[in-house]
């Protein structure tokens, strides 16, 4: 039987890091809830429409696709039209995860089914997943890796972990707890004794 995983942690975190291990130590497959988002809002799938309709056409790129940079250009100085965008994202967002899961679970093929997601316990994730992994950092090490990989400032880096979960409330709800603070072996080697245990 598949057993459904929720991945979640703060920014910097190492998530993607962690589930590039494990794609290789397992038969799964992971749902990066940012690729759901990116995908229906292409031309065609469910969010087009009602985000062109909110957000006009300027956002548009010369392919007719919806443009990021100027999607968030528009979006990001407007607290409202923000709230807007995401509540049409949201549920679709959810509503793909939702009937991936069915279908996985009904299939049976793959050892497990990874949803990676930030805000997968403000949606409700814990009460559907079979279990939660909190992938842990320290702040510290967080901030230098944002600074290294994407080039923040600390400012951006204030904002960013002010709009996040504590420490305390992610543990709070997770089921395991993988600590990738340190070198990566000792993260790998966390990671293996919890697939051998399952």
């Amino acid at each position: 039987m598949t057993k459904i995983i929720g991945i979640t942690g703060g920014v910097g975190a190492g998530k993607s890091t962690v589930l590039g291990y494990i794609e290789k130590k397992c038969k799964c497959r992971i749902i990066f809830s940012d690729d759901v988002a990116n995908d229906i809002k292409l031309r065609g799938r469910p969010c087009y429409e009602p985000i062109v309709k909110l957000l006009s056409t300027d956002i548009l790129g010369s392919d007719q696709e919806i443009d990021k940079k100027k999607m968030a250009a528009k979006i990001f100085s407007d607290e409202k039209l923000l709230k807007q965008v995401n509540d049409i994202l949201h549920p679709a967002v959810n509503e793909f995860i939702h009937e991936e899961i069915r279908r996985e679970r009904e299939l049976g093929e793959l050892e497990y089914l990874f949803i990676e997601a930030a805000l997968l316990i403000e949606n409700g994730y814990d009460r559907i997943v079979d279990e939660l992994w909190y992938i842990y950092a320290t702040e510290d090490v967080r901030r230098q890796r944002l600074k290294a990989s994407r080039g923040y400032s600390d400012e951006k880096i204030n904002d960013i972990l002010n709009g996040q979960l504590s420490d305390e409330e992610f543990r709070k709800f997770a089921d395991f707890v993988i600590d990738n603070s340190g070198d990566e072996e000792e993260t790998k080697r966390q990671i293996d004794l919890k697939l051998g245990e399952n």
